[in-house]
């Protein structure tokens, strides 16, 4: 597989950053439910994170450079966790493609090799979560 092959998460691919993290998302799942902004499920995940001792950055400004140019804020990360692992937060009716899309840049701009798709508007957290690696 290619450095920019991404693929779904199996078993052997799990580790313990991204499992504390999947676990801190659940547990604000629970207790909030779905339905609200992206803004509060944020705010309480943060919450959790810290909780845990995990360190994380809020709202990471990601730059894109074209040639001579530097756009400083073209994006904008949700969260980063232990400067490694990349949350990107939704509350949409369905996760789709250009989501996929969204994460996969920021981890190919930021030279990240792992992420999670987080979609608080899941019934159940587990079917709005998506692992993804470059």
């Amino acid at each position: 597989m290619n450095q920019t092959t991404h693929h779904r998460d199996t078993e052997t691919q799990r580790d313990p950053l991204t499992d504390a993290v999947i676990g801190a998302a659940i547990e604000v799942h629970r207790a909030l439910g779905a339905g609200l902004l992206e803004s509060a499920y944020e705010e309480c995940l943060c919450y959790e994170l810290g909780c845990q001792n995990l360190s994380f950055i809020r709202q990471v400004s990601l730059p894109v450079r074209y040639k001579a140019i530097t756009l400083d804020s073209a994006y904008r990360m949700d969260i980063v966790v232990e400067n490694q692992l990349v949350l990107e937060l939704k509350s949409v009716d369905k996760l789709l493609p250009i989501h996929e899309a969204q994460l996969l840049t920021y981890l190919r701009l930021g030279s990240f090799k792992t992420g999670l798709l987080l979609n608080f508007n899941s019934s159940v957290l587990k079917d709005g979560l998506k692992r993804m690696k470059l």
